[in-house]
Protein backbone atom coordinates (compact mmCIF):
# COMPACT_ATOMS: atom_id res chain seq x y z
CA UNK A 1 0.00 0.00 0.00
CA UNK A 2 1.60 3.31 -1.31
CA UNK A 3 -0.73 5.75 -0.04
CA UNK A 4 -0.39 7.02 3.24
CA UNK A 5 -4.13 8.14 3.76
CA UNK A 6 -5.04 4.80 2.59
CA UNK A 7 -2.54 3.01 4.90
CA UNK A 8 -3.55 4.80 7.98
CA UNK A 9 -7.45 4.01 7.62
CA UNK A 10 -6.44 0.20 7.33
CA UNK A 11 -4.55 0.46 10.36
CA UNK A 12 -6.68 2.52 11.93
CA UNK A 13 -9.60 0.36 11.18
CA UNK A 14 -7.52 -2.64 12.02
CA UNK A 15 -6.05 -1.86 15.29
CA UNK A 16 -8.71 0.93 16.70
CA UNK A 17 -10.53 -1.62 19.09
CA UNK A 18 -7.61 -3.57 20.25
CA UNK A 19 -5.71 -0.35 21.15
CA UNK A 20 -8.97 1.51 23.10
CA UNK A 21 -9.11 -2.23 24.60
CA UNK A 22 -5.60 -2.02 25.52
CA UNK A 23 -5.93 1.85 27.14
CA UNK A 24 -9.77 1.00 29.03
CA UNK A 25 -7.72 -2.06 31.18
CA UNK A 26 -5.88 0.64 32.38
CA UNK A 27 -7.66 4.39 32.28
CA UNK A 28 -10.87 5.56 33.02
CA UNK A 29 -12.98 5.87 29.82
CA UNK A 30 -12.33 9.57 28.66
CA UNK A 31 -8.20 9.17 29.62
CA UNK A 32 -8.36 5.79 27.55
CA UNK A 33 -10.11 8.15 24.45
CA UNK A 34 -7.36 10.49 24.23
CA UNK A 35 -5.10 8.04 24.60
CA UNK A 36 -6.17 6.30 21.75
CA UNK A 37 -6.60 9.54 19.37
CA UNK A 38 -3.25 10.41 20.37
CA UNK A 39 -1.77 6.92 19.37
CA UNK A 40 -3.15 7.12 16.22
CA UNK A 41 -2.35 10.63 16.08
CA UNK A 42 1.32 9.85 16.28
CA UNK A 43 0.44 7.11 14.21
CA UNK A 44 -0.04 9.08 11.21
CA UNK A 45 2.68 11.20 11.85
CA UNK A 46 5.38 8.46 11.26
CA UNK A 47 3.35 6.33 8.78
CA UNK A 48 6.40 5.79 6.52
CA UNK A 49 8.35 4.79 9.79
CA UNK A 50 5.67 1.93 11.43
CA UNK A 51 7.58 -1.50 11.88
CA UNK A 52 5.36 -4.70 10.69
CA UNK A 53 3.57 -6.01 12.55
CA UNK A 54 2.15 -2.90 13.77
CA UNK A 55 -0.16 -3.63 16.58
CA UNK A 56 3.17 -4.17 19.02
CA UNK A 57 4.38 -0.74 17.97
CA UNK A 58 0.59 1.23 18.38
CA UNK A 59 0.57 -0.82 22.27
CA UNK A 60 3.79 0.53 22.99
CA UNK A 61 3.25 4.21 22.05
CA UNK A 62 -0.19 3.70 24.07
CA UNK A 63 1.40 2.37 26.90
CA UNK A 64 4.04 5.58 26.97
CA UNK A 65 1.29 8.28 26.78
CA UNK A 66 -0.61 6.10 29.56
CA UNK A 67 3.05 6.44 31.43
CA UNK A 68 3.08 10.48 30.68
CA UNK A 69 -0.87 10.17 31.63
CA UNK A 70 -0.25 8.73 35.39
CA UNK A 71 3.40 11.23 35.67
CA UNK A 72 0.90 14.20 34.85
CA UNK A 73 -1.70 12.76 37.32
CA UNK A 74 0.74 12.25 39.94
CA UNK A 75 2.40 15.94 39.99
CA UNK A 76 -0.86 17.33 39.76
CA UNK A 77 -1.59 15.47 43.13
CA UNK A 78 1.75 16.21 44.34
CA UNK A 79 1.39 19.73 43.76
CA UNK A 80 -2.31 19.39 45.50
CA UNK A 81 -1.10 18.06 48.62
CA UNK A 82 1.66 20.55 48.93
CA UNK A 83 -0.68 23.34 48.45
CA UNK A 84 -2.94 21.68 51.10
CA UNK A 85 -0.07 21.56 53.36
CA UNK A 86 0.72 24.98 53.36
CA UNK A 87 -2.52 26.33 53.46
CA UNK A 88 -3.68 26.99 57.14
CA UNK A 89 -6.86 27.08 58.58
CA UNK A 90 -7.03 31.05 57.91
CA UNK A 91 -6.55 30.56 54.46
CA UNK A 92 -9.53 28.52 54.19
CA UNK A 93 -11.74 30.90 56.38
CA UNK A 94 -10.53 34.20 55.50
CA UNK A 95 -8.56 33.94 52.06
CA UNK A 96 -8.26 37.44 50.09
CA UNK A 97 -7.14 36.99 46.36
CA UNK A 98 -5.91 40.24 46.29
CA UNK A 99 -3.05 39.63 48.76
CA UNK A 100 -1.96 36.50 46.74
CA UNK A 101 -2.24 38.72 43.57
CA UNK A 102 0.55 40.81 45.51
CA UNK A 103 2.96 37.76 46.02
CA UNK A 104 1.92 36.75 42.55
CA UNK A 105 3.53 40.07 41.03
CA UNK A 106 5.92 39.95 43.64
CA UNK A 107 7.43 36.83 42.39
CA UNK A 108 7.30 37.50 38.82
CA UNK A 109 9.56 40.90 39.52
CA UNK A 110 11.88 38.88 41.52
CA UNK A 111 11.91 36.30 38.81
CA UNK A 112 12.56 38.75 36.06
CA UNK A 113 15.05 40.29 37.87
CA UNK A 114 17.14 36.91 37.82
CA UNK A 115 19.49 35.62 35.23
CA UNK A 116 18.00 33.51 32.30
CA UNK A 117 19.69 30.23 33.21
CA UNK A 118 18.30 30.22 36.95
CA UNK A 119 15.13 31.29 36.07
CA UNK A 120 15.02 28.01 32.74
CA UNK A 121 16.86 25.69 35.83
CA UNK A 122 13.70 26.39 38.02
CA UNK A 123 11.05 26.50 35.64
CA UNK A 124 12.70 22.96 34.15
CA UNK A 125 12.34 21.43 37.28
CA UNK A 126 8.89 22.95 38.69
CA UNK A 127 6.87 24.22 36.14
CA UNK A 128 7.89 20.82 33.66
CA UNK A 129 8.65 18.33 36.30
CA UNK A 130 11.61 17.37 34.62
CA UNK A 131 14.05 15.17 36.41
CA UNK A 132 17.80 16.20 36.90
CA UNK A 133 18.97 14.22 33.86
CA UNK A 134 15.73 15.19 32.09
CA UNK A 135 16.82 19.09 32.85
CA UNK A 136 20.42 19.21 32.29
CA UNK A 137 19.67 17.63 28.66
CA UNK A 138 17.24 20.45 27.71
CA UNK A 139 20.08 22.78 29.19
CA UNK A 140 23.27 20.89 27.86
CA UNK A 141 24.87 20.26 30.87
CA UNK A 142 25.69 17.29 32.75
CA UNK A 143 23.42 16.31 35.63
CA UNK A 144 25.69 17.55 38.72
CA UNK A 145 26.60 20.85 36.80
CA UNK A 146 22.33 21.59 36.56
CA UNK A 147 22.02 20.40 40.06
CA UNK A 148 24.08 22.98 41.13
CA UNK A 149 22.72 25.59 39.05
CA UNK A 150 19.56 24.77 40.35
CA UNK A 151 20.55 25.13 44.04
CA UNK A 152 22.50 28.18 42.96
CA UNK A 153 19.20 29.54 41.65
CA UNK A 154 16.76 28.88 44.31
CA UNK A 155 19.26 30.08 46.62
CA UNK A 156 19.07 33.21 44.97
CA UNK A 157 15.35 33.22 44.31
CA UNK A 158 14.56 33.23 48.45
CA UNK A 159 17.43 35.79 48.87
CA UNK A 160 15.83 37.91 46.23
CA UNK A 161 12.36 37.08 47.59
CA UNK A 162 13.24 37.98 51.23
CA UNK A 163 14.93 41.30 50.18
CA UNK A 164 11.78 42.27 47.83
CA UNK A 165 9.31 41.35 50.50
CA UNK A 166 10.71 43.18 53.07
CA UNK A 167 11.65 46.46 51.33
CA UNK A 168 8.34 46.15 48.25
CA UNK A 169 6.68 49.68 48.02
CA UNK A 170 2.70 49.64 46.68
CA UNK A 171 4.06 50.87 43.65
CA UNK A 172 6.88 48.04 42.34
CA UNK A 173 4.10 45.17 43.33
CA UNK A 174 1.52 45.98 41.11
CA UNK A 175 3.97 46.00 38.16
CA UNK A 176 4.45 42.96 36.40
CA UNK A 177 7.51 42.10 34.17
CA UNK A 178 6.32 41.88 30.74
CA UNK A 179 8.25 38.58 29.71
CA UNK A 180 6.75 36.45 32.35
CA UNK A 181 3.26 37.19 31.69
CA UNK A 182 3.87 36.39 27.60
CA UNK A 183 5.27 33.21 28.41
CA UNK A 184 2.65 32.65 31.40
Amino acid sequence: MNDPEERFTELYDRHYRAVLGYALLRAERGVAEDVCSETFLITWRRIGELPSPELPWLLGVARNLLAKQRDSRFRLRALLDRVAALTTERDRVSWDVAEHVVDRDLALAVLAALPEQDVEAMALATWHGLPPEQAAAVMGCSTRTYSVRLHRARKRLGRALHTQSRSATPHLRTAAPQRFVEEA
